[in-house]
C-alpha cells in the first residue's frame, strides 16, 4: 500500500487547490459516516473481498460504478486502454472533523495518483475525508476516480455541472503527464503557482494567460513544448469561464502550504527525513568504496 506524504502529497493538493463554490456534504453527513464505492464488474468473491478489506459490509452507503461512466468522463483524455473495459476499482470515504483535510490511501493502483484523486476530490469541493481505494487486482483506478466524484455528489445532494466534471478530469490528466516529463512535484508546482498569479493578477486575453504561464515556468525552472503550452492555455481558459473563487483558490493553496510547514517541521519529520539523508550518505559512501576498490584492483 502507498500513502500520500510529504512534499510530493503537498504539492498535488495544491495542484487542484481552487473551487466551484464549495460543494461539501450534506450537514448529516457527520463525521465516522462511511460512503462506498464499487466497481460494477467486481465478481460476488471480489466484492466480498474488496468490503472486508475495507472493514465494511452491505449496510454502509453502497454506489456502484459502471465502465460506461469512466468512459463518459475519463475518454476525452484518457487513452480507452488506460481505462479498460471493466470497473473494478473501489473506494471508501469516511468523514472526518471539519478543518482536518483529506488522507488518501491507494493499495493496487497503478496510474492514478494519491495526489490525483486528491485533486479531483478537492476540484468538486470534498474536504476533510479519510480516502481508501482499492482493487483486488494492480488496475489503473480510473473507477475509483469516477465513483468519488459519484459518490460525494450523491452525499451533497447537489449536481456537479458536465463542464466542472470534465475540467478537473482534464487538470488532473495533463498533471499526470507533464508529471512524467518534469516530475511530479514540478508539475504539480507549476500547476499551483499558475492559479495563485490568476487570483493575483489581472488577466484578460489569451496572451495574457500564456504569458503568465511562460512566466511562472520559467521561474520553476520548466520548459513547456508547444503542445504542453497549449494544452495548458486552453485549460486555464475553461477554468476562466467557469464560477471559479479565485480569492479562495489563493487561501487553499496559503492554507496546504501552512500544513506542509508544520508538518515539515515537527520532530518526528525531522528525523524521519534525517534517517533517510543517513541511509543515502551510507549508501553513497558505501559506492564511493566500491569504486575505490575496483581502481586499486586495476592499477595492482
Amino acid at each position: 500500500m502507498k500513502k500520500m506524504g510529504a512534499w510530493i502529497a503537498a504539492t498535488a493538493l495544491v495542484s487542484a487547490s481552487f473551487a466551484f463554490l464549495p460543494l461539501k456534504a450534506d450537514a448529516d453527513a457527520a463525521p465516522g459516516d462511511v460512503i462506498i464505492t464499487l466497481g460494477e464488474d467486481l465478481s460476488a468473491d471480489e466484492r466480498e473481498m474488496i468490503l472486508s478489506e475495507m472493514d465494511s459490509d452491505e449496510n454502509n452507503t453502497i454506489i456502484e460504478v459502471s465502465n460506461e461512466e469512466e468512459h463518459e468522463y475519463l475518454a476525452e483524455f484518457i487513452p480507452a486502454g488506460k481505462i479498460g473495459s471493466n470497473a473494478i476499482s473501489s473506494s471508501k470515504i469516511t468523514i472526518k472533523e471539519q478543518d482536518t483535510g483529506l488522507d488518501v490511501e491507494t493499495n493496487n493502483i497503478d496510474y492514478v495518483s494519491e495526489g490525483m484523486y486528491a485533486n479531483a476530490l478537492i476540484t468538486a469541493g470534498v474536504e476533510d475525508a479519510d480516502i481508501y481505494v482499492t482493487a483486488p487486482t494492480t488496475v489503473s483506478g480510473t473507477g475509483a476516480l469516477t465513483g468519488l466524484l459519484k459518490a460525494y455528489e450523491t452525499e451533497a445532494d447537489v449536481d456537479i455541472s458536465e463542464e466542472q466534471k470534465r475540467v478537473a478530469n482534464e487538470e488532473m490528466v495533463q498533471t499526470a503527464d507533464l508529471s512524467e516529463r518534469i516530475g511530479t512535484e514540478e508539475a504539480t508546482e507549476l500547476m499551483a503557482s499558475i492559479k495563485e498569479a490568476i487570483a493575483e493578477e489581472n488577466v484578460e486575453t489569451e496572451e495574457d494567460l500564456r504569458a503568465l504561464i511562460e512566466r511562472i515556468a520559467d521561474e520553476i525552472g520548466v520548459t513547456l513544448s508547444e503542445e504542453e503550452m497549449d494544452g495548458l492555455v486552453s485549460l486555464f481558459e475553461r477554468m476562466q469561464n467557469l464560477n471559479i473563487d479565485w480569492g479562495q483558490v489563493q487561501n487553499q493553496i496559503d492554507h496546504i502550504r501552512d500544513n506542509f510547514d508544520d508538518w515539515i517541521n515537527r520532530e518526528d519529520t525531522q528525523n524521519f527525513l534525517q534517517s533517510v539523508l543517513d541511509f543515502f550518505s551510507e549508501l553513497i559512501d558505501s559506492a564511493q568504496g566500491w569504486f575505490d576498490g575496483g581502481t586499486e584492483s586495476e592499477s595492482s
